[in-house]
């Protein structure tokens, strides 16, 4: 059923973009897809695999019991419990254990060659830390030579895990400090499922949804919130200025989706998502009850922004759970924040009761679509424009490249955040040719997953090497462009390994040819014991700065994205559903009147009762053209006031707030960098030269 290939793109004769296209209009929202992040308009196949070690590791842990104390250091440093951490995290955790820095080192490239560790890869290594100081692991430090024999460790830890007696390292997790950042912070998308106690939500006593919440006859919830007077769009008569309060972008409420995990029996297993607003308790959700509002609002305001949901899929993997849970998330903070939408009242429900099962099951829904029960006074009918028609084609025309752009902007982006993760210190090649073979013979520098990216723009492979901050900022941001010839010998290292190894230089230094006290070595060894603190720190800033990226940055380019893709919906939704019946109705009455008409004239028996039926029927149909011109008018009026009001303000608007946080953390960012080397610059001015 979802695996089942996408529906062609009903919108526009040219078809989607790149194959990136659909709409969430059809009776079945999953039936269509317009997200890029891991689904398409192709059926959704399994995702390709990816170079990891987890399978090795697999077998090397086997169906052992994890100790307590790997689970306690794990959570310790995965706080968003994503399952990875990266190098720069475990790290830490080793470096808490006492070891040398050389012993550290060697273990952390052991278990992976990669930015990111899994907790599998997590798990043996604190095994070889425990192996390591009980001394039954000293061939970690023996020789470079032996390291190469991975095998030897790793088929020690095999054999306690066979005996299901793995090892329990000594660790001062206490002393490990979190690091601040100084960038906004994310929200965790998994949480614990802790159920807490929730009071009921309340509402204000003209507020029509203030029922109780199980009526004892089975009331109907009503479709909408009356309006207070005869204004409709949620906004005054007045047209003047942007249509929304000053400041609104200021304003605007935020709703946050995490993962609980799954619920339900073995063949109906489930994903549980928690909400957390600003105006009630958290509440526990099911994703079919996100369909079910999904289907309720969409058929309630069909002429009003409204973006899609993200799709489902049959056996999702934890990248796919992750997207959809942001793809939730933009939905709700996209209605909860559109001027009539928020206003819902089937919308505070679904944000507030603690069980929306056992409400809906004591509760009917009406659908009746908005223009029922609203109308649109003369004021704002006078403000439409005659020329919408046109306007609303310029617009129409443009959304096919805007939402191909979009979808590249956001692609791009996280290619680039990604990049910015790995946060890769390239070497030009001049040197990276000649010396590297000769002088860095550590596994270190032979990274499986290394890739040969481009040289940053404007700027040569041959040329000298430029600042750090440059290279580093070049390399993860300016450079796009990915090679699918994977080069085993690029020499590329993350900074937290760069750190691992210059700590190893300082230890294996510490004793100096002469015998005696060397103040030439001792002077050198302590710079370089300042270079690894500063990359640690410049290690500690890239992450940070790759999480804000990535889940402030990036979510805002995709809420952009969904926008447009929100107004093309409509357009569809419209060309759909706006469609009625008024001319059939015209022609009807013409002819019952023509046929009472007739009755009049000829007078036969009981003429007056059939004239008195084609008279109930004219004054029906008569209802009826009233009523559907009614609804002319109020479609025109809330396409003019998404036009107007919603798309043209958001999407210049938001994007003006997207660009200056942007810009605001990336100076941020840089300064902390510049910061960070200078305070180098200082630190090691004193080094001896002789």
């Amino acid at each position: 059923m979802f695996n089942a290939p996408r529906q062609a793109q009903r919108y526009a004769a040219a078809g989607p973009v790149n194959g990136l296209g659909g709409s969430f209009v059809d009776e079945d929202p999953l039936a269509i897809s317009i997200y890029d992040d891991p689904w398409s308009s192709a059926p959704s196949p399994s995702p390709p695999p990816i170079y990891t070690v987890n399978s090795a590791f697999s077998s090397v842990i086997a169906d052992a019991t994890v100790p307590e104390a790997y689970l306690k250091a794990f959570a310790a440093i995965d706080t968003s419990n994503t399952g990875e951490v990266s190098v720069n995290a475990l790290s830490r955790v080793l470096a808490s254990s006492t070891l040398p820095a050389t012993t550290i080192d060697r273990i952390v490239n052991l278990v992976s060659s990669r930015a990111r560790v899994s907790s599998l890869e997590f798990f043996v290594a604190l095994a070889l830390v425990a192996l390591a100081q009980s001394g039954k692991g000293e061939d970690l430090s023996i020789s470079t030579d032996l390291l190469t024999m991975n095998h030897v460790s790793v088929e020690q830890v095999a054999a306690l895990a066979a005996e299901n007696n793995l090892p329990i390292p000594t660790l001062a997790l206490d002393t490990l400090q979190p690091t601040s950042s100084i960038f906004p912070s994310s929200y965790t998308s998994y949480r614990q499922n802790t159920m807490a106690a929730i009071r009921p939500p309340t509402f204000a006593p003209e507020d029509p949804w203030n029922a109780p919440r199980f009526p004892s006859d089975g009331g109907t919830v009503p479709a909408l919130n009356q309006p207070r007077s005869l204004t409709t769009n949620g906004l005054t008569s007045t047209f003047a200025g942007s249509g929304l309060p000053s400041g609104w972008w200021n304003n605007q409420e935020t709703v946050e989706v995490t993962i609980l995990g799954k619920e339900g029996f073995i063949l109906n297993r489930y994903i549980v998502y928690e909400i957390t607003t600003e105006r009630a308790d958290p509440v526990h959700r099911r994703y079919s009850e996100f369909v079910f509002l999904w289907d309720c609002l969409v058929r309630r305001y069909p002429f009003r922004l409204l973006p899609a949901l993200p799709p489902k899929r049959v056996q999702p993997d934890a990248a796919f759970l992750e997207q959809r849970r942001k793809g939730l998330a933009r939905f709700l903070n996209a209605v909860i924040n559109h001027p009539v939408i928020k206003e819902d009242g089937f919308l505070a429900i679904f944000l507030s009761e603690p069980s929306l099962e056992t409400w809906r099951k004591h509760t009917s829904i009406s659908l009746e679509e908005e223009s029922a029960s609203k109308r649109v006074d003369v004021i704002e009918e006078m403000s439409i424009p005659s020329d919408l028609e046109e306007k609303l084609a310029i617009v129409r025309g443009k959304l096919s490249p805007l939402i191909e752009q979009w979808q590249r902007i956001c692609i791009l982006a996280e290619r680039m955040i990604k990049r910015r993760e790995s946060a890769a210190v390239r070497v030009p090649s001049s040197l990276r040719r000649t010396y590297l073979p000769a002088h860095f013979a550590f596994p270190l520098f032979s990274s499986t997953l290394s890739l040969d990216i481009d040289p940053p723009i404007g700027r040569s492979d041959d040329h000298g090497p430029g600042s750090s901050t440059a290279s580093l900022f070049s390399v993860s941001i300016l450079s796009t462009r990915t090679h699918p010839n994977v080069d085993m010998s690029d020499d590329q290292a993350d900074l937290a390994r760069l750190t691992n190894v210059l700590r190893a230089i300082v230890e294996v230094n510490e004793r100096c040819w002469r015998g005696d006290e060397c103040d030439l070595c001792d002077g050198v060894r302590q710079g370089i014991g300042h270079v690894a603190a500063h990359t640690q720190h410049q290690s500690d800033l890239l992450e940070q700065r790759k999480n804000s990226l990535q889940n402030s940055s990036l979510e805002s380019l995709k809420s952009q994205r969904d926008l447009y893709i929100a107004m093309r919906d409509l357009f569809v939704r419209h060309d759909r559903l706006a469609v009625d019946n008024v001319d059939r109705l015209k022609k009807r009455i013409d002819s019952n009147s023509m046929k009472l008409e007739s009755i009049k004239t000829n007078q036969k028996d009981g003429w007056q009762e059939d004239a008195d039926r084609v008279v109930v029927l004219i004054e029906k149909d008569q209802a009826a053209i009233a009523s559907l011109l009614s609804r002319r008018v109020f479609i025109r009026a809330c396409m003019w006031h998404e036009l107007r009001v919603v798309l043209h303000n958001r999407e210049n608007a938001m994007l003006t707030v997207l660009t200056q946080a942007f810009a605001r953390e990336e100076q941020a960012f840089a300064d902390n960098a510049l910061a960070n080397w200078v305070s180098l610059g200082h630190a090691v001015e004193g080094m001896p030269f002789e």
